[in-house]
């Protein structure tokens, strides 16, 4: 007899930054907690605009006056948007946006703790994107606590 395992505990992890590989590994994670009954939380990082990389989709948003709210409601809404087109396809799985502040590998490593697997794309919107694998997925398959998943844009 073939015992079937209970997934309804179990946590995807998906790093999100807008990008098409990331929004790819989204849509992954979700078709993949839809499958096992698994939950996804699709997590965004931002930093102030004196840390903003190269290249960011976040940089061109409105923080005159010192005040970090135009990048905050731009990553919400980013994150909103890549969490509503990838459920549309699978209804079925429960998803949940998460924004925070500071370092995406340390934001992710934490959230880490107790999943069953990261997901995150290959390679984000950092000034290096010729690369094969960003230095986020990099960090992550050193130091995660849990099996981690590199998703390539179809580009």
């Amino acid at each position: 007899m073939i015992e079937q395992q209970d997934h309804t505990n179990e946590r995807i992890i998906v790093g999100v930054d807008g990008s098409p590989s990331s929004r790819e590994a989204l849509r992954w994670a979700v078709r993949q907690a839809e499958l096992t009954g698994s939950s996804v939380e699709a997590i965004t990082a931002w930093q102030s605009p004196a840390m903003v990389g190269i290249g960011t989709p976040f940089a061109e948003a409105d923080s005159r006056g010192g005040d970090d709210s135009g990048i905050r409601v731009a990553v919400q809404n980013m994150l909103r948007a890549a969490v509503a087109e990838a459920s549309s396809s699978s209804p079925g799985a429960a998803v949940r946006a998460e924004v925070g502040e500071g370092s995406p590998a340390q934001l992710l490593l934490d959230a880490a703790k107790g999943a069953s697997m990261i997901v995150v794309g290959s390679r984000g919107h950092g000034g290096l994107s010729g690369t094969l694998l960003g230095s986020v997925g990099q960090t992550l398959t050193h130091h995660a606590p849990c099996p981690v998943l590199i998703i390539r844009d179809a580009e």
